[in-house]
């Protein structure tokens, strides 16, 4: 694969991977969306299909990582960290324009939100459940669940180990059951075994942060999230968001490292 066949598959695959991970969010969250509401199931589903299509489609150009974890595990596991930049870049890039792409299908339904009264507050307003979880997190706005993660409960050593072990179970799965024949990437049954982990990880580690396993899926929309036009948008948050891009780093690392003491 060259520089940029790498490049331009994992800006497309990621793009298309946020684009339907932030857009089932944004359908469950946003004021005037016939999915408001669908739930935790919706979510977890939704961004399963999402690294689904994303793989599909991505993986004839670079294999379709889309994850800088994953990138770092298959550098470590082949000990070649060369094209490490270019997909890093890819896959920044790539979130960003699909957290873009998340705000420009859901224009109207963010402008609806984010000026109820009810959401952000004003005159007459009484208290909700969004404006609670605002107060909980502390700097995060009322749409940043939209574009990136958050933690429940505060407690950075939890918030890290959580995304740490996420992102073990992940990748040992990529690593064991999800690779191409060449070994670089995503195979064709590899993308359906990689969609149904995450599945399996929103569902039963998801709970405590929102599962981000992936620091471009958390930081490249978090920086959407900063600069977008969005009236009473609130905070981005940038306390908490070292914690999904390193506790995904560290927990690529951790199972490249088990892969190669017990199954290389």
């Amino acid at each position: 694969m060259s520089s940029s066949d790498i490049f331009i598959g994992e800006t497309i695959g990621t793009a298309i991977l946020i684009l339907l991970g932030g857009g089932v969010c944004a359908a469950v969250t946003l004021k005037a969306s016939k999915a408001r509401n669908a739930g935790w199931l919706a979510i977890t589903f939704g961004w399963g299909f999402a690294v689904l299509t994303a793989v599909y489609t991505s993986a004839p150009l670079s294999g379709a990582h889309l994850n800088p974890a994953v990138t770092l595990a298959l550098a470590i596991k082949d000990k070649d960290f060369s094209n490490l930049p270019t997909y890093w870049g890819g896959q920044l890039l790539g979130a960003m324009i699909g957290a873009a792409l998340v705000w420009v299908a859901y224009y109207g339904q963010f402008h609806a939100h984010l000026t109820d009264k009810e959401i952000v507050g004003g005159p007459g307003a009484q208290a909700t459940t969004a404006k609670a979880v605002e107060a909980q997190e502390k700097g995060a706005g009322p749409v940043l669940g939209v574009f990136s993660t958050g933690p429940e409960i505060r407690n950075v050593v939890q918030n890290v180990l959580t995304e740490i072990i996420g992102t073990v179970v992940l990748v040992l799965a990529v690593l064991t059951q999800g690779l191409n024949d060449k070994g670089n990437g995503l195979g064709t049954l590899g993308a359906l075994v990689t969609a149904l982990v995450v599945v399996s990880i929103g569902l039963s580690l998801g709970g405590p942060t929102g599962y981000a396993i992936n620091p471009a899926r958390d930081l490249g929309p978090r920086i959407v999230h900063a600069l977008l036009p969005l009236p009473n948008k609130g905070g981005s948050d940038w306390r908490y968001a070292w914690i999904p891009v390193v506790g995904p780093l560290i927990g690529g690392a951790i199972a490249a490292g088990i892969y190669n003491v017990a199954f290389a």
